[in-house]
């Protein structure tokens, strides 16, 4: 067993494909907003799993109910019912106001879920002539990396040599609610879409763009799909992104911080005229609504209806923002925050986004970049005062660091 950072790398290096570029750090315990390396080394971790550890590492709550479900009952197949789906799922409806939900385990099977659903609805409900269902997405999406998906990236890396891609998938500039207007036709099913572009760089729409695409989809009689799998359940300050415009779309795609941080566990929700086109056989999976994923959804489902959360993501957001605020002009050229998510575009003149997550790395704080010189910051919603003064410290630090060196 390697015990160094260096041989751990090595080994990673050596027989796991390089779909990733890691920071050079070896993580091995977590606890909180905490990690240990296996030097010792501790960092606050202000990524955060992309959302998956709203909850920190290793919540003892979360913890406590998983280690009892372990020692019960892990998997059956849903060839059989069991005693923590049923209570799940009627939690999980209740959370967001619909019908009815369907589980499934990575936020990209609920995605896959959401367009299914919403073709099927297409087909069966809305009369769309069969083989000719389109749904509308949005430049500068992320919604994972199956080939369907992918064929609606605009991300040259996440698409080149992987085609053909699917057909079906008109895409629009993000937030323009003009060009959605102008792309339904007589195909048109859905619109997908983040309420907030997580990966793009924690991008925002125009303030009243959710509740004019609202009123659109309903106004055309197309389903408003929401992947609220990075920006829901507390991250955006509020249960679900949509909630910031009081909106309710038709249907959620939920994951990430369902699982706790402990398990992967992700679900569609939406109300019985839509989820009742699946009917038994035309959609399925071996783990997905499994005893031990449903304790654990369960779970976060009633730390989340505390409303605790959701109230730090913004008590804490606002300190972030603030702190930010004076870093404008100090090396960083933009900030957007929503709730305790931001996206931080420093002077690419100063600093990538890749060299800035360095220097945090160096000051015992872990970020990560994106598109050039833009990190993202999303610390657990756990998180103390005293730990976002942490993070904007060691920011502040690196980019004086950087701009010193220019000097």
């Amino acid at each position: 067993m390697p015990h160094s950072s260096a041989e751990h790398i090595e080994l990673t290096e050596r027989y796991a494909a390089h779909n990733y570029h890691p920071l050079p750090v070896v993580l091995e315990s977590g606890e909180g907003c905490w990690v240990t390396d296996v030097e010792g080394r501790r960092y606050l971790d202000c990524l955060a799993g992309y959302s998956a550890l709203n909850f920190g590492h290793c919540h003892p709550r979360l913890v406590a109910r998983a280690t009892e479900q372990l020692q019960k009952l892990t998997l059956t197949s849903r060839a059989f019912y069991n005693d923590q789906f049923g209570p799940f799922a009627r939690d999980l409806a209740a959370l967001t106001g619909k019908d009815m939900v369907l589980p499934m385990n990575t936020g990209a099977e609920a995605v896959e879920t959401a367009i299914k659903v919403s073709r099927r609805w297409g087909y069966q409900v809305k009369g769309v002539p069969a083989g000719r269902a389109s749904i509308i997405t949005m430049d500068g999406n992320f919604h994972g990396r199956t080939t369907t998906i992918v064929s609606f990236s605009t991300d040259h890396v996440a698409t080149a040599d992987y085609g053909p891609f699917t057909p079906g998938f008109p895409r629009v500039k993000y937030g323009d609610i003009d060009a959605i207007a102008n792309a339904v036709d007589e195909t048109t099913v859905a619109v997908l879409f983040e309420p907030v572009q997580g990966e793009g760089g924690v991008i925002l729409p125009p303030d009243g763009f959710l509740r004019d695409l609202r009123a659109l989809c309903r106004e055309r009689d197309i389903l408003m799909v929401a992947d609220e799998v990075q920006s829901g359940l507390g991250r955006a300050g509020t249960t679900f992104a949509c909630d910031r415009e009081g909106v309710t779309p038709d249907i959620y795609i939920l994951g990430k911080a369902l699982g706790g941080g402990l398990y992967p566990v992700s679900a569609i929700a939406a109300d019985a005229d839509v989820l009742g086109v699946i009917t038994p056989g035309s959609h399925g999976s071996t783990f997905g609504g499994n005893p031990l994923a449903a304790a654990v959804g369960r779970e976060v489902i009633a730390m989340l209806q505390e409303g605790e959360y959701q109230q730090r993501a913004q008590v804490l957001g606002a300190r972030l923002e603030a702190g930010l605020r004076t870093m404008v002009g100090q090396g960083v050229v933009g900030i957007r925050v929503r709730g305790l998510w931001a996206g931080v575009d420093v002077d690419p003149s100063l600093l990538s986004g890749r060299e800035l997550c360095e220097g945090l790395l160096e000051r015992g704080v872990l970020a990560k970049d994106t598109h050039g010189s833009t990190i993202r910051l999303a610390p657990p919603l756990v998180a103390t005062e005293e730990e976002i003064d942490i993070l904007l410290d060691a920011l502040r630090d690196t980019l004086d660091e950087a701009q010193s060196s220019q000097a």
